[in-house]
């Protein structure tokens, strides 16, 4: 089975490179982008019989910071 966990800094936590890549934005000439936040995508394929407390286990203890960051599982069908 397919598992893409999104990755992404809590509310009010500065996020230097969206910044970063803002001030980029508005240099290139685009208009409009009032702020950007810049997260992580992580896809993992695991066995079918995962449940969603394991997958809830790694993001707590290794794909997220929950000091400062938030994260969604999400499952993906497979055909």
């Amino acid at each position: 089975m397919k598992v893409r966990v999104y990755v992404s800094l809590k509310p009010g936590v500065l996020d230097p490179q969206g910044r970063a890549v803002h001030h980029a934005l508005e240099g290139l000439g685009f208009t409009g982008v009032e702020d950007v936040r810049v997260g992580r995508l992580i896809e993992l394929d695991i066995a079918e019989g995962t449940d969603d407390a394991a997958l809830d286990e790694m993001c707590r203890k290794l794909l997220a910071n929950m000091v400062i960051e938030n994260y969604r599982i999400e499952k993906l069908e497979t055909a």
